[in-house]
């Protein structure tokens, strides 16, 4: 799948930049195309240098957790759930307690604690990958509810409208709960399709509305706050949470007589040799993404597809927010700038700069992810890892729409 996705974004690149030179004259895109690859090449390296600090700092503190049993006693605590989900885990595997820290930390917006704990995740189910290079059924599921964007307080998004001068930047907080709600969702469900999961089990269904039920209790909670609480309260929590969780690591180490020092070292030595062998995939991915970019090929269906709901009779305001989710499942940072653009041009409370704010919120950069994830492990085959994601991203990007007629008309 990786390598008919990988060639066909050149292909496509290719012949939206021959449109763009023979028909609209334009002669200076490929020039424009090379840069970019050039360009992505460079931000490859600077991201796995800035990666390489975050990896060292979160995989030391991740081994004193280990000896220290706690990730242990996290897997045996959620070991029948994950013996429905991922039945090929043995229970009580270190797999599981790192899924579950790395899904805690993903839900609170802490994406530089949330990847190198993912990554670590991701080593421990390879090695019970009988096929190397080919994802396993639970290695899929794990990186579709991580590319399904799992976060409950879209802290950076609140800070882009408060950038914007919004008068309420965390107006959008529901409407993002929401759509990450049934993004993660649509995700679930189609690896549970594709994998034959029993999702109507009483042990899933009963964490299931759990979840629910937590869920809905915290939107009650916080959908109380002004604009200044929620903000401040989601900053705090955040920050609480990450500071308490490595006191928990070094206190509960120290107790059980873990050398925590020298566990922190062992640890941090891991995160040298992921991020090196990470680099190719980087490179691969991010250079055919801004290649992609760079052709007009994205600009050129965003134009099909605002001529087709004028014709349709649809209400086309939505469209004016589609750059930010045609953007986002190749690249963050440029989905950041089209929001930014979006809010700029009309307005930070218009409703496109809206949809794109909770576009934003409830999706994630699916082949960043990807790469990133499956490349840690040198996995090759992705099988339907890649159908289910984008499935999860479009069903995000549809609720996010609907929600925001919904919500702001």
């Amino acid at each position: 799948m990786l390598n008919r996705l990988w060639l066909a974004f050149f292909i496509i690149a290719a012949a939206a930049g021959l449109h763009r030179w023979l028909i609209l004259g334009d002669t200076a895109v490929f020039a424009g195309m090379v840069a970019s690859l050039f360009a992505m090449a460079k931000l490859s390296v600077e991201l796995m240098i800035l990666l390489f600090g975050t990896l060292t700092l979160w995989l030391g503190f991740l081994q004193i957790a280990e000896r220290a049993g706690l990730v242990e006693r996290l897997a045996v605590w959620l070991g029948p759930l994950f013996a429905r989900l991922m039945p090929e885990i043995p229970r009580g595997h270190p797999a599981i307690g790192l899924i579950t820290l790395n899904f805690a930390a993903n839900g609170i917006g802490l994406d530089n604690a949330a990847t190198p704990i993912g990554l670590r995740a991701m080593r421990e189910l390879q090695t019970l990958n009988p096929r190397p290079d080919t994802a396993s059924n639970a290695q899929i599921l794990f990186l579709v509810l991580n590319a399904s964007s799992l976060t409950i307080l879209p802290v950076t998004i609140f800070m882009y409208r408060a950038q914007q001068g919004a008068a309420d930047p965390t107006l959008v907080f529901l409407p993002i709960l929401l759509a990450t709600s049934a993004s993660t969702l649509a995700g679930l469900f189609a690896v549970a399709v594709a994998q034959r999961l029993r999702l109507w089990d009483p042990v899933v269904l009963l964490w299931l509305f759990g979840t629910g039920l937590v869920l809905g209790g915290l939107m009650a909670l916080l959908a109380g706050l002004s604009a200044t609480a929620l903000a401040s309260v989601s900053s705090l929590a955040g920050n609480l949470f990450l500071f308490g969780i490595i006191m928990l690591f070094l206190v509960v180490g120290a107790i059980r007589k873990v050398p925590v020092y020298d566990a922190f070292i062992d640890g941090a030595k891991q995160g040298f040799g992921i991020a090196r062998d990470l680099l190719p995939y980087l490179v691969a991915m991010l250079c055919a993404i801004g290649v992609l970019r760079a052709s007009g090929a994205l600009d050129l269906l965003l134009e099909q597809i605002r001529w087709l709901v004028t014709w349709l009779g649809v209400d086309s305001r939505f469209v004016d927010a589609l750059p930010t989710a045609l953007t986002k499942p190749f690249s963050g940072s440029a989905a950041r700038a089209m929001l930014i653009e979006t809010m700029q041009h009309f307005g930070v409370d218009s409703f496109p700069a809206l949809v794109a704010a909770t576009i934003q919120g409830s999706t994630e950069t699916t082949f960043y992810v990807l790469a990133v994830y499956f490349g840690a492990v040198g996995i090759q085959r992705s099988r339907h890892a890649v159908s289910c994601a984008l499935l999860a991203d479009l069903a995000g990007i549809v609720a996010a729409i609907a929600v925001c007629y919904w919500f702001f008309g």
